[in-house]
């Protein structure tokens, strides 16, 4: 099971074990963050799982799309480690994947 550091808006980092396949959303959500809303439940139509993903690990993720691109343009708090945790699964390939939850739009 890889293992995912989360840091929270408050500066508070925690490692959770998550299980291969779950979203990086999944994983938030259900290790009790709750300050990550997904409202959209995962389907990449809003953009409120945006987090901020640890520079070392971003030629490892999948390419992002043009919708998760577009949804991210909303969000004030983009930058170039922007992504919707929604889009990215969790793999062994990602054990010790840290990740920041984004500041709320």
């Amino acid at each position: 099971m890889p293992k995912l550091i989360v840091t929270n808006r408050e500066g508070e980092t925690s490692d959770i074990e998550v299980e291969d396949g779950l979203t990086v959303m999944e994983a938030i959500r259900d290790n009790g963050f709750d300050e990550l809303l997904a409202l959209c439940g995962g389907c990449c139509s809003c953009a409120t799982c945006h987090i901020h993903i640890d520079p070392e690990f971003t030629a490892k993720l999948p390419e992002m799309s043009e919708d998760e691109d577009d949804l991210l343009e909303s969000s004030e708090h983009r930058n170039e480690t922007s992504r919707l945790s929604c889009q990215v699964p969790l793999t062994a390939e990602l054990d010790g994947l840290k990740v920041t939850i984004a500041a709320e739009d």
